[in-house]
């Protein structure tokens, strides 16, 4: 995967290139462009393969300096998982307490979760590639109820719309809800930002497939 932006190199106090951002910016400016370039780095490279060298190499300062803002990269992922999760529950959840019709709901989930598909690439991306890894991380145990937290409130959607009658009731609500999750986060490996389609626009496709299939009426 390719990193997102430009990145300018420039040289800083300790000599060094370094890139993007300015020298003098606060402590907490500082600290959110550290994390977004590690984000990128551990999207391009993989969490368990990008090291602490490499991230203060993009950001053109000395490993040690990094460590007066993180005390190790878990910790810069950390923020960038929670960052990512916050979000992205605290939008599930407002869509599913307003208590609408499934298929609305259903809908708004499916446009929340390719909304993030912009804004929180790298965090994305790291997921895809890095879940398992770390969750099996003491650290990252709340990433297990995470995931139970999200998939009872898609679940529970579908379960409702089977017994309304607003979907089929032939369905598995866990076995759906698990590939339209699949099918949503692994188009952040061949969506570019930019191009002729927004993620709003995938969103609508996706769901004109879903409700109404591909095949053309009548047959």
């Amino acid at each position: 995967m390719t990193t997102t932006g430009t990145r300018s190199a420039r040289t800083d106090g300790e000599g060094r290139r370094r890139r993007g951002g300015r020298s003098a910016a606060p402590p907490s400016e500082r600290r959110e462009h550290l994390v977004r370039l590690a984000a990128d780095l551990f999207a391009e490279k993989g969490f368990q393969a990008t090291t602490v060298r490499d991230i203060a190499r993009e950001a053109g300062i000395l490993s040690g300096s990094l460590y007066h803002h993180f005390d190790s990269k878990e910790s810069i992922v950390d923020e960038v998982l929670s960052g990512f999760f916050d979000e992205v529950l605290t939008a599930y959840r407002a869509a599913v307490d307003k208590g609408g019709d499934p298929r609305e709901t259903l809908a708004e989930l499916v446009r929340i979760a390719f909304g993030t598909l912009e804004p929180h690439r790298a965090a994305v991306t790291v997921i895809q590639n890095d879940w398992a890894y770390l969750r099996s991380m003491p650290r990252f145990a709340y990433l297990t109820k995470v995931e139970q937290d999200v998939e009872k409130m898609w679940v529970d959607t579908i379960e409702r719309g089977r017994r309304t009658g607003a979907f089929r009731a032939d369905i598995d609500a866990r076995l759906t809800y698990r590939m339209i999750r699949d099918t949503i986060w692994v188009t952040v490996r061949w969506y570019r930002p930019g191009g002729p389609l927004s993620t709003a626009d995938l969103a609508e496709h996706y769901l004109k497939v879903m409700f109404d299939g591909i095949a053309a009426p009548g047959r």
